[in-house]
């Protein structure tokens, strides 16, 4: 019984093991980086969408090892130096790759 279970925990590890090492190969990045990419990612849009000025809620933002990417279109010059302004204020974030495009009026 007790070699039963040794061995069914070890093989979940193992298992395990090998799931996270599939997932930093397909994408490049550790685990951590991954996580962190996801953490920076959340943490603009919810200071974008803190910010309710509509447009901002609509920006496309993504994250690849701590340089997060503003894509979309906003209403004026100054709604995308804001988005830049606050994606740069996040914490890790190491830069800001702003795409945005001021819509003509």
């Amino acid at each position: 019984m007790r070699t039963l279970k040794a061995l069914t925990a070890s093989t979940i590890l193992a298992l395990f093991a090998v799931a996270l090492a599939a997932c930093a190969s397909t994408t490049g990045k550790t685990v951590g980086e991954n996580v962190d990419d996801v953490t920076i990612t959340s943490e603009v849009k919810a200071k974008l969408a803190a910010e309710k000025i509509s447009t901002l809620t609509k920006i496309g933002v993504d994250t690849e090892r701590r340089t997060v990417y503003l894509t979309g279109t906003v209403d004026t010059a100054e709604m995308r130096t804001r988005a830049e302004e606050i994606a740069r204020g996040v914490k890790h974030v190491s830069g800001v790759v702003n795409n945005l495009t001021v819509q003509a009026q």
